[in-house]
């Protein structure tokens, strides 16, 4: 007979102390961080999430007397002060609660069937996210490609998560690789067999997520680190097995995977159905999500007629031209026309503004303004001369303007021109 690594009929007090505060934690979380995969959650979350933006800052205010108070909630980023007390407040239910339970509960001996369907609720949690990530890599939807103010930028003056997406931007090859990682991750962990070896995988992945996040102060630490310790609770149940086989040289018995099952024979049809149905449309709907976005705004999208990179051959300002000296400030040493209707022009003096730039082709005209300033826009007229020459005539207020632009190649950048070797008889480190 095969020895496996059944479960335990007895716990230790410990272990079912442990249990129950990360069975109320892990729920609590994915109860408050949807990740927005299945329909309507998010429309559903947004119902139940909304009391607390009133409730988490009153408590931030009145019981930790915070200095400032809390008006930014998730948005972009998942590491706003109101997450923090997010899972602060998550915590400390999750404490009342295990703490509620042991003295209620003090002669279960064990809780396997609970565990079991934590597992379940975890290792599909993880997969779904897992998914969704890996699916913006391989699309390349999530870090595209240097943009024309991207490869003007200086790195000093990047920001830790720019350069981050600025290096996995560049390289679509490093985008399938970790991308097949995350996807292999996510498909691993919907089957019982292969939990180990996703929750194993996952481990890496996730533990690679959460050290460019913390390294390069990317705003989704909390949502990392969950992911990290579910990989770990996944693998606790076989942490012997994995100590045995990996550092002992022992023996590892075969691991306990046999599913609860109900008595009734169409509940557990009904689970595996659903389960399927639930795979594949997980992989439909990311990758026809996906594709879709990225010929909208990703590195499928159609470029705008004027993207480039074009430096400033003379700027008149009315009927004035000014030298391109570094003490006029005002005057413009760079255009860079970038997509999703967006440019960034570069001063004389290196500082660089945004804009928002919307052209018409037939037209021939240009509309620019900043985010912080709607009321002064540029207006130009373009005319075009041969690939390369622009001209730019307008207005902005009161003041007239009247400048030459000359586009740049953007494969002169070795950034773009480099490319890939397989011989290298020197290292290219420039």
């Amino acid at each position: 007979m095969t020895e496996t690594n059944a479960s335990p009929i007895y716990w230790s007090a410990p272990q079912k102390i442990a249990f129950r505060f990360i069975l109320q934690l892990f729920t609590l979380y994915i109860i408050f961080n949807p990740n927005g995969v299945l329909p309507y959650t998010e429309v559903i979350a947004e119902y139940y999430i909304k009391p607390f933006h009133t409730l988490i800052p009153w408590l931030a205010q009145h019981v930790l007397h915070l200095a400032q108070p809390i008006i930014v909630f998730t948005n972009g980023s998942g590491d706003t002060t109101y997450d923090y007390m997010m899972i602060l407040f998550i915590a400390t239910v999750a404490a009342i609660g295990t703490l509620i339970w042991s003295i209620a509960d003090r002669r279960s001996r064990n809780y396997n069937k609970l565990f079991y369907w934590l597992c379940v609720i975890v290792r599909y949690y993880v997969g779904i996210t897992m998914l969704s990530y890996g699916f913006v890599k391989i699309i390349k939807l999530q870090f595209p490609s240097p943009s024309p103010g991207r490869l003007v930028q200086s790195i000093g003056n990047a920001s830790p998560m720019g350069l981050a997406w600025t290096y996995m931007g560049y390289s679509r090859g490093f985008n399938y690789f970790t991308g097949i990682a995350e996807v292999s991750c996510g498909l691993l962990l919907f089957f019982r067999k292969t939990t180990t070896l996703g929750a194993v995988l996952g481990l890496v992945v996730a533990g690679n997520i959460m050290a460019i996040n913390y390294c390069f102060d990317v705003p989704v630490k909390l949502l990392s680190t969950t992911l990290v310790l579910m990989s770990l609770f996944l693998l606790s149940k076989d942490a012997g097995r994995l100590i045995n086989f990996f550092f002992l040289n022992k023996t590892a018995p075969p691991s306990e995977i046999e599913p609860h099952r109900f008595r009734l024979k169409w509940k557990n049809v009904t689970l595996s159905v659903f389960k399927y149905i639930l795979l594949v449309y997980l992989l439909v709907s990311n990758i026809n999500d996906d594709i879709k976005a990225a010929t909208q705004y990703g590195d499928a999208a159609v470029k705008p007629h004027l993207y480039g990179i074009y430096d400033i051959q003379t700027y008149v300002l009315n009927k004035d031209t000014v030298a391109p000296l570094t003490t006029n400030i005002n005057r413009w040493r760079k255009l860079m026309v970038g997509a999703s209707g967006r440019a960034m022009v570069k001063k004389m003096n290196d500082s660089t503004e945004n804009y928002t730039f919307r052209s018409d082709i037939k037209a021939h005209t240009i509309v620019m303004f900043t985010d912080a300033d709607t009321v002064n826009k540029y207006y130009f007229n373009y005319a075009e001369s041969g690939k390369t020459k622009l001209i730019l005539t307008g207005k902005c207020g009161i003041d007239s303007l009247h400048i030459s632009l000359e586009k740049f190649d953007l494969n002169k950048f070795r950034l773009n021109n480099r490319g890939f070797h397989w011989i290298n008889e020197y290292p290219y480190n420039k």
